[in-house]
């Protein structure tokens, strides 16, 4: 594998068009190999969460513990990552994007070590949380692919990472829960274990090294320290609203503490000479409408597919009846493997028709079969198809799309806060969206379950809004 001699600094000038700086930037196999590298990077965060969910049972029992002991197995994780993607992200524009990621796979991997030998659920868990910083290889992945490929592949790039989000084609689930099953649950951490450090090797002889010319100033740590708060702190208010009641005085502690830490963060940020991400783009069309996107769209179709029609489609009276694997099998797998194949497709459209115009059609279209799930809730096949539809519309369009936009938007000074932040509003989404209606969901009835759905519809109208404030990269016209 050879290294590039050079070092792009800032994400393609006009999209989908050949420009000069395209001359000093990888195409043809080399480009190939800076992907398939950071393609092994993201699998080894993308599998550390999808194959350990099925073993989630096994692990509390190996411990003596109930099931619910398990859940801080899978939080703690992405609590990490969530706190992970901005700071580290940020921190890659001074040490090196190679140097950020040979960091967090060597967090992750010291946290894997630890799962394979934690004699104790806590130790277990613990690890866990280590491992969950591997998050952060999405943005910096991104940010690495925006500053050293031809503007020509960056969007079928940005596309095939994308595409690993939802899983490998839904395969990886399955295979975790068989390892659980026949080996035990600590051979999925072996399996990550020699992945990273295949994927660490990788990145040493293909990343570029070198900090990134053009970045001015040093790490904002008090910036970074208040935002790790503050998305602790919203964290934990979402998942304490909804078992504790919005109302419950812990769950009112935790709401201030979410805006007193938020209000810290801004006014810290207002005084920094080189904030974490300005305050004024913070406030831009550039920023804001991003965020708010993902937060939004997450919240409304993360719900559904994972949540609502999960809880639906096994409901033996007022649901479709089916088995937990038959469940995953029809309505899962088919979106997450759809995915896999729409999504570097619509980078490939995203490069050539704008990114703007593809974030929209996936956004517009993602609340199309949200409404037609909601309409027909009742209807196994209608409720099939408008999930699978997801697959393109929302894992193949909207990740590409959001994802794509979050590189090109960031700010020149911070070429990686958008995305570390963008990537963080991914989890939080999520959250809030399964939070809003499972209080209609639980209620298992056919009319609690079209309630969830029409809640997420809503949802989602209000993300496809927000996108419309959405602004254009650079020499992208609308």
């Amino acid at each position: 594998m050879n290294t590039p001699a050079t070092v792009a600094t800032s994400p393609p000038a006009a999209v989908g068009n050949q420009t000069g700086e395209d001359a000093t930037k990888l195409g043809g196999r080399r480009a190939a190999l800076l992907i398939s590298t950071l393609l092994l990077g993201v699998l080894s965060f993308q599998l550390n969460a999808s194959m350990v969910t099925p073993a989630l049972p096994q692990i509390a029992a190996s411990f003596g513990q109930g099931p619910d002991s398990a859940a801080p197995v899978q939080s703690m994780f992405f609590l990490a990552g969530a706190i992970a993607g901005p700071v580290i992200g940020r921190w890659s524009d001074f040490i090196g994007r190679r140097n950020a990621l040979l960091l967090v796979l060597g967090i992750m991997g010291a946290g894997t070590i630890l799962c394979i030998a934690a004699p104790t659920l806590p130790l277990l868990i613990a690890g866990r949380f280590l491992q969950g910083v591997s998050s952060a290889v999405f943005a910096l992945a991104y940010i690495v692919l925006s500053e050293n490929l031809q503007a020509r592949v960056f969007g079928t790039s940005v596309g095939i990472i994308a595409a690993i989000n939802g899983g490998v084609g839904g395969a990886d689930g399955y295979v975790g829960g068989l390892m659980a099953e026949t080996l035990g649950f600590r051979s999925i951490f072996v399996v990550v274990l020699v992945l990273t450090a295949i994927a660490a090797a990788c990145i040493i002889k293909t990343v570029p090294s070198g900090r990134p010319q053009g970045v001015r100033g040093a790490m904002d740590w008090w910036g970074a320290g208040s935002l790790s708060v503050f998305l602790v702190f919203i964290t934990y208010f979402v998942s304490g609203g909804s078992a504790a009641g919005w109302t419950a005085p812990s769950t009112l502690a935790l709401l201030a503490g979410t805006i007193a830490s938020f209000a810290a963060f801004w006014m810290i940020e207002k005084k920094r000479n080189h904030p974490l991400i300005a305050v004024r783009h913070l406030r831009s069309r550039q920023v804001w409408p991003v965020i708010a996107t993902t937060v939004l769209t997450l919240a409304g179709i993360f719900a559904i597919i994972n949540f609502t029609v999960v809880l639906l489609s096994q409901d033996i009276h007022h649901g479709f009846g089916l088995s937990a694997s038959l469940s995953a099998l029809l309505f899962l797998t088919p979106a997450a493997l759809i995915g896999v194949f729409a999504a570097p497709l619509a980078g490939w459209l995203a490069d050539r028709r704008g990114w703007i115009k593809t974030l929209r059609a996936g956004t517009g279209l993602s609340l199309a079969c949200a409404i037609a799930a909601a309409t027909f809730s009742d209807d196994q096949i209608a409720v099939l198809i408008a999930i699978a539809a997801l697959g393109i519309f929302y894992n193949g369009l909207f990740l590409t799309a959001i994802n794509g936009l979050s590189v090109l938007l960031s700010p020149k000074e911070a070429p990686a806060a958008l995305p570390g932040i963008n990537g963080a509003s991914f989890g939080i989404g999520a959250s809030l969206g399964v939070v809003l209606v499972a209080p209609f969901a639980a209620q298992a009835t056919s009319a609690g379950y079209a309630t969830a759905l029409w809640i997420s519809v809503a949802i989602t109208a209000a993300a496809f809004l927000v996108s419309l404030f959405v602004a254009a990269p650079k020499g992208e016209k609308l």
